[in-house]
């Protein structure tokens, strides 16, 4: 069966994300969405943000409809690509990026920077921390930027020292953090 998610507020607030079932997607459930967007809400008009492996694109969409300047869709699946399309021509979305590409490779690559980044990987091979690392490493988040991670309960990771803890939440499965990024710090 389908799922269908609710946009919580801004300008396509009750629109309707359409997903499809494939076992890679675990969309961000509505209570964890809303707790996030209300940790960010000032921080999006006219920001600048990456929603990496983007499954249903639920968080870059939300931001979207929050006054967010552009997002930019990383996905690899090209089923889940084109659901993604769907919905963003449905909506009628014109600032938002979709990229067909494997994650770690193009955050290797990219030339861009972020005011917020929406990082909430797949469950396996340690690639969160991975791209924690190449994050990191290749600056792709703002000075005063925000991180945003989503992972399963126990996961550990390990962040850099200038990504400043702002909040700590968690569910029975899921654990959900807000980072603040502050290369001064170093």
């Amino acid at each position: 069966m389908n799922k269908k998610i609710k946009i919580i507020s801004g300008y396509l607030k009750g629109q309707i994300i359409q997903t499809i079932n494939h076992r890679n997607l675990r969309p961000t459930t509505n209570r964890i969405r809303e707790t996030l967007f209300n940790w960010i809400f000032n921080k999006l008009p006219f920001s600048k943000c990456l929603d990496s492996f983007s499954g249903s694109g639920s968080l870059g969409i939300e931001a979207i409809s929050r006054y967010a300047i552009q997002t930019t869709f990383l996905e690899k699946n090209r089923i889940i690509i084109k659901n993604l399309k769907k919905n963003i021509f449905r909506l009628r979305i014109n600032n938002a990026h979709i990229i067909h590409t494997n994650t770690l490779v193009w955050i290797k690559k990219s030339i861009y920077q972020y005011d917020i980044i929406f990082l909430d990987p797949p469950y396996y091979d340690n690639i969160l921390q991975k791209t924690i690392i190449l994050i990191n490493k290749n600056k792709i988040i703002k000075n005063n930027g925000y991180i945003y991670i989503e992972m399963q309960r126990n996961t550990k990771i390990q962040c850099p020292k200038h990504w400043l803890l702002l909040k700590d939440k968690y569910t029975s499965n899921i654990h959900y953090q807000l980072y603040l990024c502050k290369y001064q710090l170093k």
